[in-house]
């Protein structure tokens, strides 16, 4: 007998013996396979065995339904709303067994079951269910819609906006058991307004009122959104409010803790997390929270039986999304309110243009406050002219005129100081001290700049300038463009060496400041609130916010100073507010008289006579030359439209973020408007979205971004 054909002996410990025989039982037993996602050969649903599918490609040319077959496994889960994974992308010749194979795996969600399918050839199946959870109701479903054809968008990009992304342990959590309706809260501050108390009223007995409310100076008016909302929920329906930051997110959340308690109302915010955030959205798509405060993403918060839709601060740049179809707030919650036969209301402290043609139009009504209240709560705004400025000795040690200098001495004796300028750093940007035209580099006209106490530099090229000089009057003297908060910050330090000094801008933001004495220097937007209010505020560099080549620049700083100025304590308590800028521009006066809304009219009617958004409906066409030329050519084009342009879109500064819309580094674009009157907007918006969706169905070729009313017109 040979070696190969020798019994081994047997182990002590059974050891190898044990192990062949692992090995020999691993490979004989049966292991479940993972189920087929082409479902190959399985029975259908009984019932409504197709299942129309909304896929989450996010192009124009397939922004519609398609039908897939529902195995009979996911018959249970696979109800409308839900999210699931299809294979997209197979051509109608990959067909085994009656079924469609191939494509990729790609995220959608199931509208609708029906009982067979317009499509006449062979159905794919349903891959899977992603979760039993129904996301998508028919309420946000039609508002998606309505917003994607408004902004000549897809009905995806909508979607993907409108429903956060799903959170496994958010999702496995129940929500807790929904609170009975609150008393109907006290008018409080709401007496302060015409017709304040009867708006509460008519929310808390179930009306549906719509207001653009100018709400007045202080800290009051997180307070009466709560009691807004409050007097929503006492009907025993929702209330949806929307807010531009974090920060004022907060102040409405602790007004509605401390007017209502806990468990009623949701914080949708970034700054939560995406958890915490999917497990509030939860619940209030469940029903178990009515309330829900947040920031623009909220705005399609699922609120069950919505009786209110708010928002707060509606020209702030914030309510304005970045990402395709650019949705605004303010026009989402309009529809809201449309749709949903629900209030409206509209609040700030300002007005903007497009708040004053809701009320022109009849559309809501005026929440103002007789002249006797805005006196009592506005401060004493008084202005100080650039030629003023420029005589006066001590700008020139501190950029302080002698008013304001003065005015930041006496208000440190009784509590802080704010001070506003448009900037935060050290602006190296410069600008002829006799007629501000910008300093420009001689080679490439880009904007000159003096680092520090160094010789003149271009911003773009690095060549130097050492003999500039003025191309418009001739004059070799300069002055800083716009001077920072920092640069602010050092020279009020000087000025005031006692003092503290906190800032408060991008990439550091002050929430709160105590009531004692201190100077705090912002950029708007970012000024925090004082305990008590402000003694007094500085508004710096009026000039250079009036001076921006847009449309909206005196609305814009008209709405920044308000804000800036309303936490200073009313005139009664002695708050006053210098700004320095021309006294005799609109925006100017309107501040001095605490107008904002006779401006807003003002401009409106302007806007009417020419033919300027908002009484006209415009749209941006952006890209090289040749592809916005070959996209209008092919567009059909309401006949009233009116084609403005093309002018080259400016580049980006170099060493700052690429923002959305900007034209890649390398390459030159321009930007074409169209321009329809009042009635034909939506003809406008469907035109330009049935080119876009045949162009990318020809190829695509090279990139065309289109936006329907956009913030900046120039």
């Amino acid at each position: 007998m040979s070696s190969d054909n020798k019994q081994p002996e047997e182990p002590a410990d059974g050891g190898p013996e044990q192990l062949a025989l692992i090995r020999e039982t691993v490979r004989k037993a049966k292991v479940p396979k993972a189920k087929p996602r082409t479902w190959r050969g399985a029975a259908l649903a009984k019932e409504l065995p197709v299942a129309r599918v909304m896929v989450n490609k996010g192009v124009l040319h397939l922004d519609q339904y398609f039908d897939y077959a529902v195995p009979e496994e996911l018959d249970a889960d696979a109800q409308p709303g839900v999210r699931v994974r299809v294979r997209f992308g197979a051509g109608a010749h990959r067909v085994r067994e009656g079924r469609r194979e191939g494509g990729g795996l790609i995220d959608g969600f199931l509208i609708e079951r029906r009982a067979e399918s317009d499509y006449a050839g062979a159905l794919a199946a349903l891959a899977y269910v992603v979760s039993p959870e129904p996301v998508l109701s028919p309420e946000m479903l039609a508002l998606a819609r309505a917003v994607a054809d408004r902004y000549a968008g897809s009905l995806a990009d909508v979607l993907q906006l409108a429903v956060p992304p799903r959170n496994g342990r958010a999702e496995a959590k129940p929500s807790p058991e929904p609170l009975s309706p609150p008393a109907a809260p006290e008018a409080a501050t709401w007496g302060r307004y015409g017709r304040g108390v009867a708006f509460l009223e008519a929310l808390a007995s179930g009306g549906s009122p719509r207001a653009v409310w100018t709400a007045l100076p202080g800290p009051q008016w997180s307070d009466e959104l709560a009691r807004a909302v409050a007097a929503t929920l006492a009907s025993g329906r929702g209330a949806l409010v929307v807010v531009p930051d974090g920060r004022r997110a907060a102040r409405v959340d602790a007004a509605l803790t401390a007017l209502l308690g806990e468990g009623r109302h949701a914080v949708l915010t970034a700054e939560s997390g995406p958890e915490k955030r999917y497990r509030q959205w939860l619940a209030v798509r469940r029903g178990s929270v009515r309330a829900v405060v947040g920031t623009r993403a909220a705005m399609f918060a699922p609120v069950q039986d919505l009786g209110l839709v708010a928002i707060w601060d509606d020209g702030d740049s914030s309510h304005s999304d970045e990402n395709a179809p650019f949705p605004h707030v303010r026009e989402v919650l309009e529809l809201r309110a449309t749709h949903d036969s629900c209030g409206f209301l509209l609040g700030s402290t300002g007005c903007t243009v497009e708040a004053a043609q809701l009320v022109a139009s009849g559309w809501a009504l005026p929440l103002i406050a007789d002249r006797e209240q805005v006196r009592s709560a506005a401060p004493l705004v008084r202005t100080v002219g650039d030629g003023e400025l420029a005589r006066d000795e001590a700008a020139r040690a501190a950029r302080l005129p002698s008013l304001a200098w003065r005015t930041v001495r006496d208000g440190l004796k009784s509590g802080p100081v704010l001070v506003q300028v448009p900037r935060r750093g050290y602006v190296p940007r410069l600008a002829c001290e006799r007629c501000r035209t910008p300093a420009r580099c001689r080679h490439c006209s880009g904007p000159l700049e003096a680092p520090g106490a160094g010789d003149l530099t271009c911003g773009w090229c690095g060549r130097g300038a050492p003999d500039w000089h003025c191309v418009a009057c001739g004059s070799t003297k300069l002055r800083a463009q716009i001077v920072g908060a920092r640069r602010t910050a050092e020279e009020l330090g000087r000025a005031f060496p006692a003092v503290q000094v906190r800032t408060s801008g991008r990439d550091h933001v002050l929430d709160t400041v105590p009531g004692r004495p201190a100077l705090v220097v912002s950029t708007p937007g970012a000024e925090p609130v004082a305990d008590g209010g402000y003694a007094a505020a500085l508004l710096l560099d009026g000039w250079a916010m009036l001076g921006r080549p847009d449309l909206r620049a005196g609305e814009d700083a008209l709405r920044r100073w308000m804000d800036a100025a309303s936490l200073v304590r009313g005139q009664g308590e002695g708050g006053t507010v210098v700004i320095v800028a021309e006294p005799t521009l609109r925006p100017v006066q309107a501040l001095v008289r605490w107008d904002p809304v006779g401006h807003a009219q003002r401009e409106l009617a302007e806007r009417a006579e020419l033919g300027f958004p908002p009484v006209s409906r415009m749209a941006a066409v952006t890209g090289k030359a040749e592809a916005i030329a070959a996209f209008v050519a092919t567009a059909e084009l309401p006949g009233d439209a009116e084609v403005l342009g093309p002018v080259p879109v400016p580049a980006a500064d170099p060493g700052r973020p690429r923002r959305p819309g900007d034209p890649p580094v390398g390459e030159v674009w321009e930007r074409l408007l169209l321009r329809v009157p009042p009635g034909s907007g939506a003809a406008l918006a469907a035109a330009l979205k049935t080119a876009q969706a045949a162009r990318m169905a020809r190829g695509g070729g090279e990139p065309v971004r289109i936006r329907i009313d956009p913030p900046d017109i120039g």
